[in-house]
């Protein structure tokens, strides 16, 4: 049965997506999946890049009126606008014959031509770029005239002034054909991109407002696209953080550097794509902070090349089935020994499975662990998969850091459950999904903040049903499982029920009910009985 087009009667971001997944399953010549994918995101890279430059233009013109310069005079507009416009605010400066406003006026016949020629200009005169463009993208697929026109038409409404609640766009619309056109995808090749709320969370934990950032799969680059917007708005000046990344699929990592070029974030991806754990790029680098969405319950990422890494030296070869403890030792090999913290996500399955039991117990007794927070499920549009995020810290002795006062927590680790934070429903594609509110973000940092400061009493700081600071005497007895409802109490809500009251509520309201049947049925008896019916 055919997917129900979502309802138009708005400007509506899914909306125009279906539109353009629907014309490129019906176009001839459009390609794979993965093709399909690139082709719509180069198309949205255009865009955004010709709609930046566009207001690049607009800032300059109003910084020249500023300085009393007239930008209209000939001259004064050959100088500072014509072929090489010279921006003072990190506007990336596009090359005539690649402004999204040539392409869209571009007669349909030309428009494959003009698109690769446009992502060519744009890849010779970019040495960030250098590696992400792909010559023919367009040309080679052959998209028919008519087909090219409408899907470029509709790119054309998608605009950061239109959906400028979107903190990534480019990521969001990354999340939508990794849903809508992955048929042949499975969870566990875990391609998913990390909601805007769920990003919040992380980085309002471990703040990295300054230094060294790396995500180890960082996939389209949400995580440093949103911990950026993050940034300028507490600090303003992302000059204060340098970002680091790895990414194992070469069209994400291409998405993922155009991502970045588009913001005037800078960064080092190294030279191509490649995998975390098999050709580490930034191997022997430590970073002050990690933030993570790797892949859940991957598998095949394992080689006999592997089997003595350095990263497991310490700790144990993880099981060759699934990857989540590689991944806990990848980022823990990369956070700086004195005072490294990461915030990742992990399938909570990792909090206490059978065969990862040895390597757990050993970050416990490093004492790596620092918090454990279930998250609801149903945040992912790509899948319902529940997460928790796992903090660890090279650091729990306290101390000043960052201008706050910490006390030592040393053998501590805080468990919070957050599944219950879900009052805030969304619907995606008549799916309900949970988003956290900006109110809930700033409660669980506070419940985490609060733990970490100076004047707690760790060993009774909890809340029933929320959160619960314990001893890692008592995670031991628990043979070192880390699932949050093992220590934090929760209240048996029968036990509250007056179940006397309850029973002689119940019985009067069903002597009522067949009160009124009685009642009921002596009313029909009289009213057939006057017809010259009987009713048994």
């Amino acid at each position: 049965m055919a997917k129900k087009k979502p309802e138009e009667s708005s400007l509506n971001l899914d909306a125009i997506l279906f539109n353009c997944r629907d014309i490129l399953r019906q176009a001839r010549n459009s390609g794979s999946f993965f093709e399909k994918r690139d082709m719509m995101l180069t198309l949205v890279f255009l865009r955004f890049m010709g709609e930046k430059f566009e207001e690049g233009k607009k800032v300059l013109h109003e910084e020249l009126l500023k300085k009393g310069i007239d930008p209209d005079d000939p001259e004064i507009h050959a100088a500072f606008f014509d072929d090489d416009p010279t921006f003072t605010d990190g506007t990336y400066n596009l090359p005539p014959g690649s402004r999204w406003h040539e392409i869209i006026n571009t007669p349909a016949t030309n428009l494959n031509k003009a698109l690769d020629n446009a992502l060519h200009i744009i890849g010779e005169s970019s040495p960030i770029l250098k590696g992400c463009i792909i010559d023919g993208t367009f040309t080679t697929r052959g998209l028919l005239p008519n087909d090219i026109k409408k899907v470029v038409d509709e790119v054309n409404k998608i605009s950061h002034k239109t959906f400028g609640e979107e903190k990534d766009l480019i990521g969001r619309v990354y999340e939508y054909f990794l849903k809508e056109f992955a048929v042949n995808a499975t969870k566990e090749e875990g391609e998913f991109y990390t909601p805007h709320d769920v990003v919040q969370l992380i980085a309002s934990m471990i703040r990295p407002f300054d230094g060294t950032l790396y995500d180890p799969c960082c996939g389209s680059g949400g995580m440093f696209i949103q911990s950026a917007e993050l940034v300028k708005a507490k600090l303003g000046d992302l000059t204060h953080i340098n970002i680091y990344g790895q990414e194992k699929e070469p069209a994400t990592y291409r998405l993922a550097k155009m991502n970045l070029a588009l913001r005037g974030i800078s960064h080092n991806l190294g030279t191509g794509a490649d995998s975390s754990f098999t050709h580490d790029i930034h191997r022997g680098i430590y970073f002050d902070y990690i933030m993570a969405n790797p892949p859940f319950n991957l598998k095949n990422w394992y080689n006999s090349n592997l089997q003595h890494d350095s990263r497991w030296t310490d700790y144990g070869l993880p099981p060759e089935s699934n990857a989540n403890y590689a991944w806990i030792l990848h980022i823990l090999s990369h956070l700086k020994p004195l005072e490294g913290v990461a915030g990742f996500l992990l399938a909570n399955g990792a909090l206490g499975d059978g065969d990862t039991q040895s390597i757990r117990q050993k970050l416990i007794d490093n004492d790596k662990v620092e918090a454990i927070i279930i998250l609801p499920r149903e945040l992912f549009i790509t899948t319902d998969i529940s997460v928790t995020l796992w903090i660890l810290n090279q650091n729990k002795k306290g101390g000043l850091y960052h201008g706050r006062s910490l006390r030592n927590r040393e053998r501590e680790i805080l468990f919070m459950d957050l599944r219950t934070w879900t009052e805030n429903a969304v619907k995606s594609e008549g799916k309900k999904k949970y988003r956290l509110t900006p109110e809930q973000i700033t409660r669980a940092s506070e419940i985490y903040h609060t733990w970490q400061e100076e004047g707690t009493d760790g060993k009774n700081y909890s809340s029933p049903e929320l959160f619960r600071s314990v001893n890692a005497e008592e995670v031991a007895r628990n043979d070192y499982s880390l699932v949050p409802s093992r220590y934090i109490e929760f209240r048996d809500k029968d036990m509250d029920i007056d179940f006397v009251g309850e029973m002689l509520r119940i019985q009067t309201e069903m002597r009522a009910i067949m009160s009124e049947e009685k009642e009921s049925r002596e009313n029909l008896v009289d009213a057939f009985g006057g017809i010259g019916y009987g009713i048994d």
